[in-house]
């Protein structure tokens, strides 16, 4: 199919396309008159792809791990392990900002914010 049926099929823009066809997400090949011709697999592939973005998964870990979701697309087992990988980010990240968070507290209504905290001002 051309980019424009899988754009209205998929739910989304040409450029959104092309844009993953130069991450590497999608692939068509060229037509002899220079369209591009994707597989009708494409459009459930690029579901995929806008549900893992919706979960936190940025395109570089969707494309890192595209062929072990192409393969098994449903498989609980394959996806619990990212799932459980992405959650042990999201909880390091939770962390981190939970100490910014502290750490921008500490500097509130102090007479120099900016610096470091325990040196003379």
């Amino acid at each position: 199919m051309r980019i424009g049926e899988l754009a209205a099929q998929a739910g989304m823009s040409r450029d959104t396309i092309r844009f993953y066809e130069r991450v590497g997400l999608v692939s068509g090949r060229r037509l002899a008159n220079g369209y591009r011709d994707f597989p009708p697999e494409a459009v459930p592939w690029l579901h995929y792809v806008r549900t893992a973005q919706t979960l936190g998964f940025s395109l570089a870990e969707i494309a890192r791990h595209g062929e072990e979701l192409r393969e098994a697309p449903d498989s609980a087992a394959a996806l619990s392990v990212l799932f459980e990988q992405k959650i042990q980010v999201i909880d390091a990240r939770m962390a981190e900002l939970a100490t910014l968070r502290a750490e921008l507290a500490t500097r509130v209504d102090t007479r120099c914010p900016l610096r470091a905290a325990g040196r003379p001002s």
